[in-house]
This record gives C-alpha cells, sequence and structure tokens, in this order.
C-alpha cells in the first residue's frame, strides 16, 4: 500500500515538472516565433540620409540606392511596410534616438561606439575609404602630399575616422562636412586639397562628372548595418536579417549591388536648359510646400503677435513679463536651434513623435510671432500720447480708445514691417531643410546631391525665391496702398 502511496506522489511530481517543463520552453519557443514573425503586417518609418550616392539618392524625383532597394525589397520579402524619410546623416541619427523614426539606413558603419547606442543587423555592405583630389590637381599624388593641408570628410563618416587617424602622422588638418556633395564642392572650390570618403560613393560621383578623381587605393573599411534603437524593435532587425540572408541566396542581393556599382551609369553632359526643365516638377513642389507652410505660420505668428503685443503695453507687469519672457526666449536663440528642438528634443521631452510639418510651422510661427509682438508694441507706442489723452478727455474709456484711436494709425505704422517680418520668414523656412522638410531649398539639394551640379542648381533656386519674393512684395505694397491711403 506504501509503495502504492509512493509511486502516486512520484508520478504526480512527474507530471507537474513536465508541466513546468513544457511551459517553460513552450514559452520560449513561442516568444522566439512572435520575435521572428511579429514584423509582418506591421509600418516601419526608416530614417536615411539625403546625399550619399549610390546608396541613396533622388532619381527621377524617387528615392533610389542600394540602401533604398535593399530595404523595399526585404520588407516585401518580409511582409512589412515602410516609411522613408530622407532627413541626412546626422539628422537621421537625431531622428532615431528621439524615436521619431524607427531604424536608420544610411550606408552607416558598423562600429564598438555605436553598438553601445543602437542594434545593428546583420552586415550587408564592406566598404572601404579612398582619397580623391580635383581633377586638375597633379600635385596631390599620396598621403604624404597632405603635409600643411586640409582635407574635407563627411561628419561622423568612416572617411573622418580614417582621416583623423593618420592626419598627425601625414600633418594635415581634418574638415568635417555634412554632405559628400558640400565636401566634393569645398574640394573644387579649393578650400580642401582632398577628400576621403567611402570608395563605392567616390566612384559613382566620378561616373557623374562630380570634378574628382581617385588618387590612392582602398583603404580596409568597416562594414554597413542596418540599426535601431538599443533593444527596441527587435522583430525588425530579426526581419532584416532573415530578408537579407534570403536575398544573398537567391542572387537579388549581387544584382542589386551591380545595378549600381558594376557599372554605374554615366551621366551626359546635358546643357542648362535640359538641367532646368528636369529639375522644375521637383522644385515646384518644394515652393508650394515652402508658401504653404509660410502662409500658415504667418497667420499664427500675426495672433501671437497682436496677442502678446498687448500684453507689453499693459499696464499690468505680469501681464508684461509673460510677454517679454515670450519674446526674450524666440528672439535670442537662433531659429536652426528651435527647428532641431521642436522636431528631436520635443519628443524626447513629451515621449510623442511630431511630424516634420507640425515641427517646422510651429518654429516658424513662434519665431516670427516674437518678432510681430515688437512690430505691434512698436505700432502702438509710436502713436503720440496726446491721441489718447485727447480720446480719454473726451469720454471714450481705454478699450474704445484703442480700437477706434490708437489702433487704425499703429496699423499704418506697422503695416511695412508686417511685409518685412513675411518676407523674412519666407526665407527662414530654408533652414528647415535640415530636419527634412521638403522644401525649396530641400529640393535643391536632393538634385544637385545627385547631379553633382552644385552651382547651377543653387542657381535656378535663388531665381525662384527671388521671382517669388518680388511679386510678394509688390502684392503686399500695392494692399498697402489700398488700404492705408
Amino acid at each position: 500500500m506504501q509503495s502504492l502511496q509512493r509511486a502516486g506522489r512520484r508520478l504526480l511530481a512527474l507530471t507537474g515538472l513536465l508541466a513546468v517543463l513544457s511551459l517553460v520552453f513552450g514559452s520560449a519557443a513561442s516568444a522566439a516565433d512572435q520575435t521572428a514573425d511579429s514584423a509582418s503586417g506591421k509600418s516601419y518609418v526608416i530614417g536615411t540620409d539625403t546625399t550619399f550616392a549610390p546608396f541613396e539618392f533622388r532619381q527621377g524625383g524617387e528615392l533610389v540606392g542600394i540602401d533604398m532597394d535593399l530595404l523595399r525589397t526585404i520588407a516585401e520579402n518580409q511582409g512589412f511596410e515602410v516609411e522613408i524619410r530622407s532627413l541626412g546623416f546626422d539628422a537621421a541619427l537625431q531622428a532615431l534616438q528621439s524615436n521619431q523614426v524607427d531604424g536608420v539606413i544610411a550606408g552607416m558603419s558598423i562600429t564598438d561606439e555605436r553598438r553601445q547606442v543602437f542594434d545593428f543587423s546583420d552586415p550587408y555592405f564592406d566598404s572601404g575609404v579612398q582619397m580623391a583630389v580635383a581633377e586638375t590637381n597633379n600635385e596631390i599624388t599620396s598621403y604624404e602630399d597632405l603635409e600643411g593641408e586640409t582635407v574635407a570628410v563627411k561628419r561622423g563618416s568612416e572617411g573622418e575616422a580614417f582621416a583623423d587617424s593618420i592626419a598627425d602622422e601625414y600633418g594635415f588638418t581634418v574638415k568635417p562636412l555634412d554632405q559628400s556633395a558640400t565636401m566634393y564642392d569645398d574640394v573644387k572650390a579649393g578650400n580642401s586639397v582632398a577628400v576621403f570618403d567611402d570608395y563605392p560613393v567616390l566612384a559613382y560621383g566620378i561616373a557623374q562628372n562630380n570634378g574628382l578623381k581617385a588618387v590612392t587605393e582602398k583603404e580596409r573599411g568597416s562594414s554597413y548595418g542596418f540599426a535601431v534603437n538599443k533593444d527596441q524593435n527587435p522583430e525588425l532587425i530579426a526581419a532584416f536579417n532573415a530578408g537579407l540572408a534570403e536575398l544573398k541566396a537567391s542572387g537579388e542581393y549581387q544584382q542589386i549591388l551591380d545595378k549600381y556599382l558594376a557599372s554605374p551609369e554615366t551621366a551626359g553632359q546635358t546643357s542648362f536648359w535640359q538641367l532646368l526643365t528636369d529639375s522644375l516638377p521637383a522644385l515646384m513642389k518644394g515652393l508650394g510646400l515652402t508658401l504653404f507652410a509660410t502662409a500658415i505660420s504667418i497667420v499664427i505668428a500675426l495672433i501671437l503677435g497682436v496677442a502678446f503685443g498687448f500684453l507689453k503695453v499693459s499696464r499690468r507687469i505680469m501681464l508684461r513679463g509673460i510677454a517679454t519672457t515670450y519674446v526674450g526666449i524666440f528672439r535670442g536663440t537662433p531659429l536652426l536651434v528651435q527647428a532641431f528642438f521642436f522636431y528631436f528634443g520635443l519628443p524626447q521631452l513629451t515621449g510623442m513623435p511630431i511630424d516634420v510639418l507640425t515641427a517646422g510651422v510651429l518654429t516658424l510661427s513662434l519665431n516670427a510671432g516674437a518678432y510681430m509682438t515688437e512690430i505691434v508694441r512698436g505700432g502702438i507706442q509710436s502713436v503720440d500720447p496726446g491721441q489718447m489723452e485727447a480720446s480719454r478727455s473726451l469720454g471714450l474709456g481705454y478699450i474704445k480708445s484703442m480700437h477706434k484711436v490708437v489702433i487704425p494709425q499703429a496699423v499704418k505704422i506697422m503695416t511695412p514691417s508686417f511685409i518685412n517680418q513675411f518676407v523674412i520668414t519666407l526665407k527662414d523656412s530654408s533652414l528647415l531643410a535640415v530636419i527634412g522638410f521638403a522644401e525649396l531649398t530641400y529640393q535643391g539639394q536632393q538634385i544637385y546631391a545627385g547631379n553633382f551640379r552644385t552651382g547651377e542648381t543653387l542657381l535656378i533656386v535663388a531665381a525662384l525665391y527671388f521671382v517669388v519674393i518680388t511679386l510678394l512684395i509688390k502684392l503686399s505694397n500695392i494692399l498697402d496702398k489700398r488700404f492705408n491711403k
């Protein structure tokens, strides 16, 4: 009888143990399956560079390149969707850290330092650094010729790390810039004698007549990887790795590389008229966004300016203090810092992502509102105080005196300053290109990043600004004369 009881207890204990093991290992397996499969059906926002051909660049208005083709093909293969935001390398990394995007693919080298902040996919490209000089330069042919000279590198790139590592040995100065196209122009302008960049980027640029020539052999470099924030979106990394492995096995990976590297299409010498014709659709799209964002910002700024302007002339010190603080903050900090704060800083503080249009309008309207506040204050205080005293002596109250006597005169004084502020705000919108706001200047950057015709493209962009601003000034002057005659 006792032996039967012992056998029963053993059987019960064994059953319990099996149940616990089943629960533990079953859950683990389930979690693993979920991690591997959970990217399917989801949508991710991916940040990338603006000017890093052949990995990402505009062609016919569409963002193409090795990174873009790989990402889109892997997304289709693994059943998830991607929304790509072309921000620039630095801005893309900041957007990732502020959770504005879910991942970054931008020819980013996998380094130990970056591994502390990001989780990387399996390497998808082995790069290397090469030095190039202007095609007319026959004096710089090796690192030994760089003594006392300045070289351009892309900020945060492997080229910068390599240049820094040999700068003391060969006695040259390193100048970090933000884009490949900017580096090449710096060399062609003679401000730097050479550039260190990734060899496929240089090779593609030379094929597109960027005015440079490579003068050294490729240095061994690191590998590129797709990145997400540390311990976030592991299913996205797993899906990218699985898709990359399938592309390599099927040969599609090599086809994508060969499309851009094996025989990069050499750009023909097109005329300025052809460049203008090809560029206008994208530039007009950017111009429309510029005018749209400026118009919304000016309306909001006008409301803010009137509200805070009246607070500034209030007799109550607290109200004047509120208006003075607002004006002090937005007049005392650069517009560029404000744009970075609203797009990258605010989401980190609040945990809520903010789209680039909202961030851009917030920046422009709050900045312009501070200046409009001073315009309103100055306009009101420019009216002869005797006007108010005369009105009050006739028995009119303060508000009625302001409405009927002071404000009509102040508006006439303010109008030219309002027009001037409108023009300034329109031009300031170009600074928002640094956060990926696709306005007119941003579109111009996208165009010369692909064709390396920086001077001609910027000439077209400047001409568009000039025509639009001139027309707006003439229109404003006509309205001013009609309403204030």
